[in-house]
């Protein structure tokens, strides 16, 4: 049984808590219902639904924060919905509305206020939103019926580490072909990263780094996030790829710095073979904002940026101006924040 009053949440690692409410809705004969929340953790599901055998299903994830006045925002959530509206696009599934959306979360996090981790401990509540295809279906075609759901769970960082450097390995598998399914938010992308991860921590790396599918020359994503790295002079640069997944991260960063740290920024391609041209680097995503890379492991070759003990000036400015941003405690640009409470 969870309770908030023991809780040490400074010490949360990013696993599954189960809250007390969760949000559902339906979607039958063309269009969804009301939505609502229950206090079940479970969908029932038929065993023909599209979301089991032909991977018809996507997800969102995004946080809710406990400002230093005890209020709680939402960071960036239209961003969330409209992305997942190009997933379900891609896998001719219905469209969530983006208010819809936005009010879900709302819903979802309030009902479920007991376990938003106070201000300054360094944790929050992650929210998944997703959609799956059920009903009894059998031949590969769309589902005729979809679930909408969140479910939210208190989380510290995503790696044990925190704000402190990790190695990386680049993979010689792909998490996405060319012209596939990697810019939307699929679960197939996941799965097919699974056995590259393992081979990765096994070796005693954080995770690995994909390279394109098509050459296996450029730096693509960092496991389950997006890359990016600051040159010799100071520049921020992120590759860019019709095979990466837009992090809504990734982008905040971009504004970051070029608005807040009045940084040369640019969406280019970035070769693996001339990484020596970062000072310092870094993977960025919902679930762990930023983790530092202090260097990657490429053709048996240990490339060492920053630091592998220590994280880099102008990396720890961009964590501390986004982090401070979605934790209310600098002036956000218009339409970032939603409060909710």
């Amino acid at each position: 049984m969870f309770n908030e009053k023991e809780v040490e949440w400074g010490k949360l690692g990013f696993a599954y808590v189960k809250a007390d409410y969760n949000y559902v809705s339906c979607y039958k004969d063309g269009k969804w219902d009301d939505g609502k929340l229950v206090k079940e953790n479970t969908l029932t599901i038929s065993n023909g639904s599209t979301a089991l055998h032909y991977g018809q299903q996507c997800f969102e994830g995004l946080k809710a924060y406990r400002a230093k006045d005890g209020s709680v925002q939402l960071f960036r959530p239209d961003q969330n919905a409209k992305r997942m509206i190009k997933s379900c696009q891609k896998l001719l599934m219905p469209e969530f509305p983006v208010e819809r959306f936005i009010d879900a979360c709302i819903q979802t996090v309030k009902a479920n206020e007991r376990f938003i981790p106070p201000y300054g401990s360094g944790a929050t509540l992650y929210l998944r939103p997703f959609m799956i295809g059920v009903g009894d279906n059998v031949g590969v075609r769309p589902a005729e019926e979809y679930i909408f759901s969140i479910f939210v769970t208190p989380v510290g960082p995503y790696f044990k580490a925190g704000l402190s450097p990790v190695n990386f390995i680049t993979s010689d598998y792909d998490r996405a072909a060319p012209a596939g399914t990697g810019a939307v938010k699929v679960g197939g992308n996941y799965a097919a990263s699974l056995e590259s991860h393992l081979l990765a921590a096994k070796q005693g790396y954080a995770d690995c780094i994909y390279l394109d599918p098509a050459t296996h020359t450029k730096i693509e994503e960092v496991g389950a996030a997006n890359f990016f790295g600051i040159t010799k002079d100071d520049k921020f640069v992120t590759p860019l790829s019709p095979s990466i997944l837009p992090s809504i991260t990734k982008y905040s960063l971009l504004h970051v710095a070029k608005e807040y740290l009045k940084m040369p920024t640019e969406e280019r391609d970035c070769y693996i073979d001339k990484i020596d041209e970062f000072k310092e680097a870094g993977a960025c995503g919902t679930a762990a904002v930023i983790t530092p890379i202090g260097g990657i492991s490429h053709k048996g070759k240990l490339h060492v940026f920053y630091s592998e003990k220590e994280v880099g000036p102008v990396t720890r400015k961009l964590y501390d101006t986004l982090f401070g941003i979605q934790m209310g405690d600098i002036e956000a640009p218009e339409g970032w924040i939603v409060k909710v409470m």
